[in-house]
């Protein structure tokens, strides 16, 4: 599975006028028919837009809290 710590797409506060530059930079790191597991400290905006972003592009999407432990977001592993 890949990491990918949204706190490290951005500096001190995440602005929504460089949202086309924190969802270019996670699709890179995402790969292609990868799993991905997004964690880190991030407003929830961010989070949702980086899910729907990798959503046809991930094989599965997980949401890694340490209140919440892992949550699938979606999962197109046919197996």
């Amino acid at each position: 599975m890949l990491v990918i710590d949204l706190s490290e797409l951005y500096d001190q506060t995440a602005k929504l006028s460089a949202l086309p530059d924190y969802e270019q930079q996670a699709q890179v790191l995402a790969g292609d028919g990868l799993d991905v597991v997004l964690t880190g400290a991030a407003p929830v905006w961010l989070y949702l837009r980086i899910a729907h972003v990798l959503h046809g592009k991930a094989k599965s999407l997980v949401y890694r809290s340490p209140v919440t432990g892992d949550v699938v977001i979606f999962d197109h592993n046919p197996y």
